[in-house]
């Protein structure tokens, strides 16, 4: 196979997932109305940002392998901190803030 030939291949490959991920990215936008959903589906489909964020930051803030004992991390801590700001503010941004300014703090003075 020459080089040209590969070069439209891997071009072609590159196109093709554009395309997929535009498609399943914003298919719902596009063709939302075409696909009439359940409202089952639409209560669902609610809580696939929320599930998605969990599957992302839980095996961050617990890595524990199989046979050991769990262990308490800065990232739980500053996490642990965070949940309590969300409790008491209700605020997306002072979760952030908090979470964060806890992380340093605690890396500060454990390192």
């Amino acid at each position: 196979m020459s080089d040209w030939q590969y070069d439209w291949y891997v071009l072609g490959a590159i196109a093709l997932l554009v395309l997929c991920s535009l498609l399943t990215r914003t298919g719902y936008f596009m063709f939302g109305d075409l696909l009439p959903l359940t409202e089952r589906m639409r209560r669902a489909l609610r809580y696939a940002p929320v599930a998605a964020l969990a599957a992302i930051i839980v095996p961050e803030l617990l890595p524990w392998a199989p046979g050991d004992s769990p262990q308490l991390t800065i990232k739980a801590l500053a996490s642990l901190i965070a949940v309590l700001v969300f409790i008491r503010t209700r605020n997306a941004v002072w979760v952030i803030v908090a979470g964060m300014l806890a992380f340093w703090l605690i890396r500060t003075v454990v390192a």
